[in-house]
């Protein structure tokens, strides 16, 4: 993260009063009030939503046709291909719909196109195999709305097209298919328009079936790692198909996903959304990076178990051989952005670089530079990219208005790929950076904390329990982040060879341990006894029989009264909240007004002023003093505190009747 702004929440935590009546416990409550979810029942929708929260895949634009296309294929006992995608949500789609396929008794060959070869999508050589294995019906699966000329080229070999996706299609014409699914598509009445590709899938073959539930209990676990590993948003149904995931992936996974939870080392019993984003997906994914997506494919298919342990064997080799080409990959973006702080988004490109492998270096550049990056793999005449927004920035869109610059492109908001002529690049640079210009996001801040926690028994192990009643935590539904400020670091060391923190910190007579991962305690500036903001999740951690509650961090700093002066300074009672811990007592009005108002007129800008603060008082009491004397008539003319100067009045002052001074003595947590 290269940015230092922090947004920290000040007023008190408001919480809906049906919430607590219900019995949710404080610190859920307020999640759930910052969520918009005041009610009883909303909360149990949210909490405990059944089927309810599923919809009717009929509801798609084009499912009657394409269950009528699958049924005659059924009946006619037709040779079917499932055409997929090589990502984690393209190879549970594949293996969704053909074991579903063949479940019907048909003949049904799964096809994934390897990346480096023929990349994404539709094309002519795979239709071409396909219709030498007397295929007559493609079914796509998280891919196809594009293929305009690749679907005509089907149906001119006799074989028909069904397509399944959930990509955007802005370009106006679709497919000539027997049927078009996709959610995105504009005018489409489907209620959930963020249903992964596997999500799809779903629909179709609870169409075919007639039982939605049936197929739901059957393909949840497929669903929810499609998914998740997507980033689709959990909310609403797709909450619902995870958390019907979680529960298969618990109790009764498939031998390959059994075998996968095993050598990654995940702990089924408490399985998270989050422990499938970061192990089960990413050796997932690591197959169709490097062009071997099959045996991921045959991972979820398999039935045996030995042959399910060697498959995941490999995949977790796969995932080795990848994060060492993306090390190297990453040295060289590195070494050739030296120097520079980009102001708009990184177009990089080189003839060395592993095609499936750049995503995820372009991941890590957006984060690190907060731009929007794309790293392109030049192959000869043609470059293939892949992109990465940051701040809310709108690939898609970005690449739809440079798109005379590519040869072609696809994808979302957040993630795209686009193949480009190399002698284009600059010009599409350029292109890409004006518009970036005309169209970028707000500035985001670093760390963005949902509550400020100034009572430490809100962070109770039942407290803290309680909020596992949000998950599946996502996209859509991210972990809350809590804030602790100005807590002393009462100690920091460095553990995994430097590479992360651990730190213990003392708030009032609590203490709490926490860590953060990726993070020195010397690249951050801290060591014991400072005085420091955290942001963080908590966690139960349950360690030989001890449990208690760590502080997972999310941001680290130097304790920065800024933020909270300023708004003391603006007289916003709201934060008075924030404050009440530096109530400040009739000793410091007198040493402030020996020392200071003499000193007039006072700065005219919130640092200069801060560091007028005497030694041994918080810059906090300092600004409560200074905003007293204001109300007391102590100090006028000015802007507010800044600018002004000492007044002359008559009699004394009774700093302890001025509106901030009685809300602050009468504020509780």
């Amino acid at each position: 993260m290269n940015r230092k702004e922090w947004t920290i929440p000040y007023s008190r935590p408001v919480v809906a009063p049906e919430l607590q009546y219900a019995g949710y416990g404080p610190l859920l409550a307020a999640v759930l009030t910052l969520r918009g979810v005041t009610t009883a029942e909303a909360a149990h929708k949210l909490i405990e939503g059944g089927t309810e929260c599923l919809y009717d895949p009929m509801l798609l634009n084009g499912m009657a046709a394409a269950r009528a296309r699958v049924e005659q294929a059924i009946r006619q006992r037709e040779t079917v291909a499932v055409y997929g995608d090589y990502d984690v949500d393209g190879i549970t789609s594949t293996c969704l719909v053909t074991d579903y396929l063949r479940s019907r008794g048909l003949r049904c060959i799964p096809y994934i196109p390897d990346r480096g070869e023929e990349g994404y999508g539709l094309n002519a050589f795979a239709l071409d195999a396909l219709h030498e294995q007397d295929v007559t019906l493609v079914i796509t699966v998280d891919c196809g709305i594009t293929a305009v000329e690749e679907t005509e080229y089907a149906r001119s070999l006799g074989m028909d097209v069904i397509i399944t996706d959930h990509h955007e299609c802005k370009t106006g014409s679709l497919p000539n298919a027997v049927a078009v699914i996709d959610c995105k598509l504009e005018g489409d009445p489907y209620p959930n328009t963020s249903l992964a590709g596997v999500g799809v899938a779903l629909k179709l073959v609870s169409a075919c079936d007639g039982d939605g539930e049936k197929m739901l209990t059957r393909y949840a676990d497929l669903v929810a790692v499609g998914t998740v590993a997507d980033v689709m948003p959990l909310v609403d149904e797709n909450r619902y198909l995870v958390r019907r995931g979680l529960q298969k992936l618990e109790r009764q996974p498939r031998p390959g996903f059994a075998a996968m939870l095993r050598e990654a080392s995940v702990d089924v019993r408490h399985l998270t959304a989050s422990a499938i984003g970061f192990s089960v997906a990413p050796r997932l994914n690591a197959a169709g990076r490097l062009g071997q997506a099959f045996k991921a494919a045959r991972l979820l298919m398999c039935r045996e178990e030995g042959e399910a342990t060697a498959l995941a064997s490999e995949l977790c080799e796969l995932n080795r051989q990848r994060q060492s080409i993306e090390t190297e990959i990453w040295q060289e973006a590195q070494a050739r952005l030296k120097d520079i702080t980009p102001g708009e988004p990184i177009v990089l490109a080189s003839d060395r670089w592993h095609q499936g492998v750049i995503g995820i270096a372009a991941s890590r550049l957006a984060e690190q530079f907060g731009v929007p990056a794309i790293m392109i793999c030049l192959m000869g005449d043609q470059g293939k990219g892949s992109c990465r927004s940051y701040g809310g920035f709108n690939l898609y869109d970005a690449l739809s208005a440079c798109s005379e610059h590519l040869l072609g492109f696809g994808g979302h908001a957040l993630a795209a790929g686009l193949t480009i002529a190399p002698e284009k690049i600059d010009d599409f640079r350029r292109a890409l950076a004006a518009y970036y210009h005309s169209h970028k996001p707000p500035e985001q801040p670093e760390v963005r904390c949902d509550l400020l926690i100034r009572d430490p028994s809100l962070l109770s192990i039942e407290n803290v329990r309680e909020l596992d009643l949000l998950e599946p935590y996502g996209n859509g539904n991210l972990r809350p982040i809590f804030c602790l400020s100005d807590v002393e670091l009462e100690a920091v060391s460095d553990v995994g060879n430097g590479r992360h923190m651990r730190v213990r910190i003392r708030m009032d007579r609590a203490r709490f341990e926490g860590i953060f991962f990726s993070h020195s305690s010397e690249a951050l500036g801290l060591r014991e006894g400072d005085r420091v903001d955290l942001a963080f999740t908590p966690q139960i951690n349950d360690y030989r029989g001890h449990v208690s509650v760590q502080l997972l961090l999310t941001g680290a700093r130097k304790h920065s009264p800024g933020a909270l002066c300023s708004e003391i300074l603006s007289g916003r009672r709201e934060s008075l909240w924030a404050a009440a811990d530096y109530c400040p007592e009739r000793a410091d009005f007198v040493r402030i007004w020996k020392e200071l108002c003499s000193k007039h007129p006072l700065p005219d800008t919130l640092s200069e002023l801060i560091a007028l603060c005497p030694d041994g008082m918080t810059p906090e009491s300092f600004c409560v003093c200074l905003m007293a004397f204001r109300e007391a008539g102590l100090l006028d003319g000015g802007n507010g505190v800044f600018g002004a100067s000492r007044a002359v009045i008559e009699g004394k002052a009774d700093l302890e009747a001025t509106a901030i001074m009685r809300g602050l003595r009468h504020m509780t947590l």
